[in-house]
């Protein structure tokens, strides 16, 4: 979990190539209204993300269900939302991608053909609650390179 640009996708993928476990973004289960809404500048509601909650909490189940592992990059930016995608499921943990607003922003803007616009960037920090202890989450700090990321996550999740 992180804001916008925090590495959700690319630390993602790297981490479940290195595991070999399946991966799926977020943005990936998103319905085409949300995608239109967020490409226009307008932040999504409480409403907007309900399906697309559900959604990644149903392929989390059905992965479990399986007996399988696998990796979904989710912003989660309020507590309500892991709740829904992680709640009381005690074999999901939470990895929170952490970057100061300046490092965030300037990642943001030089990524190309995303449909997060940089005016949102604001919105995303207001809108964050960081986890609390409660929540289990192993927090990284996203000052590092990618690949040593990836190594924290492996070492602090005994993987």
């Amino acid at each position: 979990m992180g804001v916008a640009s925090s590495g959700k996708t690319s630390l993602g993928e790297r981490l479940a190539a290195r595991l070999g476990w399946p991966f799926r973004d977020a943005d990936s289960f998103h319905p085409p209204e949300n995608v239109a809404k967020m490409a226009g500048g307008t932040p999504l509601t409480d409403e907007d993300r309900k399906p697309w909650l559900a959604a990644i909490a149903a392929w989390i189940d059905e992965l479990r269900a399986k007996g399988e592992h696998g990796i979904v990059t989710c912003s989660a930016l309020k507590r309500a939302y892991r709740q829904v995608i992680v709640g009381d499921r005690p074999d999901v943990t939470l990895v929170y991608l952490k970057g100061s607003r300046e490092l965030i922003g300037r990642r943001m803007a030089a990524r190309q053909h995303h449909f997060m616009p940089p005016a949102l960037l604001d919105s995303q920090f207001a809108t964050l609650e960081e986890p609390g202890a409660d929540e289990r989450p192993v927090v990284v700090s996203v000052e590092d390179s990618k690949d040593a990321i990836v190594q924290d996550v492996v070492e602090r999740l005994g993987l």
